[in-house]
């Protein structure tokens, strides 16, 4: 018998909604239904698309259809948003089916009653159309949604504000960000630099794969994907392989025999400034879910000792994982309880790997919700948790040993400001070597972050 599959659509209604009454994330809610839908994909498109351009949507069913969404059901809302995206940012969708699936959604969540409301909101915005696909050279900003760097949705009214009288409202609207996010960079980067980075932040990331050098090599790995019909591409000057595609990763050709990890460009950096050396004692101290404690293993030949903890156990068995699917030797992943009555014992190290928590501005593409989570109230207390875990990373440090503080946040606060207020309180250390990346939406594109190696002198 045939499996009964469930309209996309509808898998990421489900999706968002469980995120929304859960407090979750959506890759959490998402990740058990995309069995039951013959077309993952466009599920996942459906979510990550609908959250990153949240603000833009409810501005639009606001102004558009005369309807607050404060007024409107979370389920019915949920269609709108879902049926809005696909009208305004997924031009590959006809706009009879963008309207006429979300009626049906409507139906199925609320009754025919609710799925008339639903047409009827939908149909206003449709009606609101100039072009669906403008290039943003000729259209007129204030009446045009930016979908990426080149093309947009104008309307036949002006739904933004003016960029260069409000530019913070204007960033704040038409990318769905903090507008005190969009303040500071728009102080700290300026305004082209701050467009660019809001193109980035809304983007469909690529997916990067990291060879293992235990294993394999970088054109072995890209040979192996294009023998078994993957698209990918070996970025030159990049030490990566680029899908050029989705996929699914555990299915891809060396992924059960350990030969890569999915890493992003940007969070490859702050090992490769490190330069941890073979036959050393290395401690990852927020580790999970183990992309760098197996960069760091890696980097160093699968010699010495490396210690991987994190006070998230669930999130630690991850690690536990991924240094077993690449065959690695040299890490200890470790409770981080027991870690912590042994650290005196355990230590001191040589290299620290302190990829603290923080606000994820630097990768909002991949991690969508983290722009409607952060405040300036969140702000302090990340930054009193970075602060407190350097003073923890100077206690376990050898004579001469280096800390890698790294970030994947784009604030000044929590990236180079930390530092300079680290070596004030710490005469006995230096800065060897800082790097900020900043995310990218141009080709090849990747997600932003901040690196910094302090040495203890």
């Amino acid at each position: 018998m045939a499996a009964s599959f469930q309209n996309a659509r509808a898998i990421a209604s489900q999706a968002l909604n469980r995120a929304e009454s859960r407090r979750l994330p959506a890759s959490t809610t998402l990740e058990p239904l995309l069995g039951r839908t013959d077309r993952p994909q466009q599920a996942t498109d459906l979510v990550f698309g609908t959250i990153r351009n949240r603000l833009a949507i409810d501005n639009l069913i606001s102004q558009l259809a005369n309807c607050p969404v404060n007024r409107i059901s979370q389920k019915i809302l949920t269609v709108l948003r879902i049926g809005t995206y696909e009208l305004v940012y997924n031009v590959e969708t006809p706009e009879y089916s963008a309207v006429d699936e979300a009626v049906e959604l409507g139906k199925m969540v609320g009754g025919r009653k609710q799925g008339g409301f639903v047409n009827a909101v939908l149909r206003n915005i449709q009606r609101a159309i100039v072009e669906r696909n403008i290039n943003l050279q000729n259209a007129k900003m204030k009446r045009t949604l930016p979908r990426d760097l080149n093309t947009g949705c104008q309307f036949d009214r002006e739904i933004l504000p003016d960029a260069e009288r409000e530019p913070v409202e204007y960033y704040n609207l038409a990318f769905s960000l903090p507008k005190f996010v969009v303040s500071q960079w728009l102080d700290y980067f300026g305004s082209k630099r701050t467009k660019s980075i809001c193109f980035a932040c809304n983007r469909k990331p690529s997916i990067y794969l990291r060879p293992n050098p235990l294993k394999t090599e970088q054109m072995d790995l890209w040979a192996g994907l294009v023998a078994a019909n993957v698209k990918a591409e070996a970025l030159e000057g990049w030490p990566l392989v680029r899908l050029e595609g989705p996929a699914h990763i555990s299915s891809l050709a060396g992924f059960e025999q350990g030969h890569f990890t999915v890493q992003d460009y940007s969070a490859y950096q702050p090992v490769a400034l490190l330069d941890p050396q073979a036959g050393k004692k290395i401690l990852d101290f927020c580790s999970a879910p183990g992309t760098k404690t197996t960069q760091l293993a890696e980097a160093t030949g699968d010699s010495g000792r490396i210690i991987a903890t994190d006070t998230d156990s669930m999130r630690l068995k991850k690690v536990s994982e991924n240094v077993k699917r690449l065959g690695l030797r040299s890490v200890e992943v470790m409770d981080f309880d027991k870690f912590d009555n042994e650290a005196g014992r355990l230590g001191p190290f040589d290299y620290i790997l302190l990829d603290v928590p923080c606000s994820n501005t630097a990768v909002l593409s991949r991690r969508p919700e983290a722009r409607y989570r952060i405040t300036r109230k969140s702000l302090t207390g990340i930054l009193k948790t970075q602060a407190d875990l350097l003073e923890i990373a100077v206690s376990l440090l050898s004579p001469e040993g280096r800390i890698c503080y790294s970030t994947c946040a784009l604030l000044p606060d929590e990236n180079h400001c930390m530092v300079e207020k680290f070596l004030a309180e710490h005469s006995d250390f230096k800065l060897e070597a800082d790097k900020l990346t900043v995310p990218m939406a141009d080709a090849p594109d990747h997600d932003g972050g901040y690196a910094a190696v302090l040495v203890r002198e």
